[in-house]
């Protein structure tokens, strides 16, 4: 055997690559983009890739682009906004990663998109779905209906958000990435707070046995390193169960999942018997449009709901509408 030579001629051993579904990885956590986006922009970037017989997206462009999204729209019928999430993600990773500037898309099937007036409960209605909700479920959904805020913003919500003495929440980083205030009802003022009772009872413990932490947004973790185990950063809402953050390995509580409120809801409309297909985002088409009905004006409801343009509020005004735009049937005057 010969031995082996260790001088400086020896040939050294490159280090590996990186892969590029891991430098996507990397720019969209540079970015600060949710967890939940970044698998969704790494997901879409699987099918692309797959579409094409995983061929480099370097060596791809415009056509396959176009190609793909098409299909999606043509093959699979996929929703507008499910191709334009696919359409985000690809644009995404030929900018970020590949600095690759595509040209305007403008040879894309595009999905339709269906123009549908929302879901709306009547009073009567949500007074019967509120019921059937139990425990915390039971707060959360009036919350929901409360103050408008979506299934996301209410999960994510921080206890430093709520203000008792003002009556108002402010929701951080909603729809956009834009804050906005709404209000705090007092028909849950007393029950939240025996709420978050118990949850610094079980942020106590937490940090008792050596945990307490949770995840703050963008860079607030290095800047501040001991916020995230402060009171007043904790969810409202925090899982039952401590997690490993999958991105750093921290072991932190996160929020609570989504999908609990969303199930107590599907078996809150089922044991109400209600016909319509209600759901969490349900609560808020019903909160701005009862405010219309009691005569507030829409652009306060267009501030409350955070929307960027008046019309998509537009959209509860119709709703509003008696029958066919209000009009008498003739049926009725026989």
């Amino acid at each position: 055997m010969h031995p082996i030579n260790m001088g400086k001629n020896a040939s050294a051993v490159e280090p590996e690559k990186p892969r590029l579904l891991d430098i996507l990885r990397t720019r969209i956590r540079l970015k600060h983009y949710s967890l939940r986006t970044e698998q969704t922009y790494t997901e879409w970037a699987k099918r692309y890739i797959l579409f094409h017989g995983k061929r480099h997206p370097a060596e791809m462009g415009k056509e396959e682009v176009e190609a793909f999204l098409s299909h999606l729209a043509v093959k699979h019928n996929v929703s507008a906004s499910t191709q334009s999430q696919a359409r985000a993600a690809i644009l995404f990773l030929y900018r970020e990663v590949l600095d690759i500037e595509l040209p305007w898309l403008d040879d894309v099937e595009q999905a339709k998109k269906p123009q549908r007036l929302p879901v709306v409960l009547t009073v009567s209605e949500v007074q019967a779905l509120l019921s059937r909700l139990t425990g915390t479920h039971a707060l959360m959904g009036r919350l929901m209906y409360g103050t408008g805020m979506r299934l996301m913003e209410t999960v994510r919500l921080r206890v430093k958000d709520v203000d008792f003495e003002r009556s108002e929440i402010i929701v951080r980083e909603g729809k956009g990435a834009k804050d906005r205030i709404t209000m705090l009802p007092q028909a849950v003022a007393a029950p939240l707070r025996e709420h978050l009772g118990r949850v610094e009872a079980l942020h106590g413990a937490d940090l008792r046995a050596g945990f307490g932490e949770v995840h703050l947004p963008h860079a607030l973790g290095k800047k501040y390193p001991n916020a995230g185990r402060e009171w007043g950063w904790q969810y409202v809402f925090p899982a039952k169960q401590l997690s490993t953050d999958p991105r750093t390995g921290v072991t932190r509580r996160h929020h609570a999942d989504e999908k609990g409120i969303q199930r107590a809801i599907r078996q809150a409309v089922r044991d109400a018997e209600l016909a319509k297909p209600a759901t969490p985002h349900t609560l808020r088409h019903s909160f701005a449009t009862h405010l219309l009905q009691s005569g507030y004006d829409i652009r306060t409801v267009q501030e409350l709901l955070g929307h960027k343009d008046v019309q998509t509020t537009m959209i509860y005004t119709h709703v509003l509408n008696r029958g066919g735009k209000g009009v008498e049937s003739p049926l009725d005057r026989l």
